[in-house]
């Protein structure tokens, strides 16, 4: 299995309209292109991204070809109009959180 790792932090004064995209459209989208939402936190406070988020593949294959694809393109297109200092990597899957 593969594991997503992503982080950003939401633009100030972007708040509602960043969770209102993510429960009604980048959840929804990523579970539809093939990647299982895993873990996800909201860090309050601290010297570290604001938001970090996983998800999982069965295979290196399926996550190249959904990141790849027109539809992520435009999730992530989206995502960052309402997010700085964007983050991803591709790891094998671990249990835990994985930085």
């Amino acid at each position: 299995m593969m594991k997503l790792l992503l982080s950003w932090d939401i633009k100030p004064g972007r708040d509602q309209e960043y969770f209102e995209f993510m429960v009604r459209e980048f959840a929804p989208g990523i579970t539809k292109l093939g990647l299982t939402p895993t873990e996800a936190w909201f860090a309050v406070y601290g010297d570290c991204p604001q938001i970090l988020m996983e998800g999982i593949t069965d295979d290196l294959e399926t996550m190249r070809g959904m990141l790849n694809s027109n539809d992520w393109e435009a999730l992530y297109d989206k995502l960052m109009t309402y997010v700085d200092n964007y983050q991803q990597k591709i790891v094998r899957a671990t249990a835990g959180f994985q930085i």
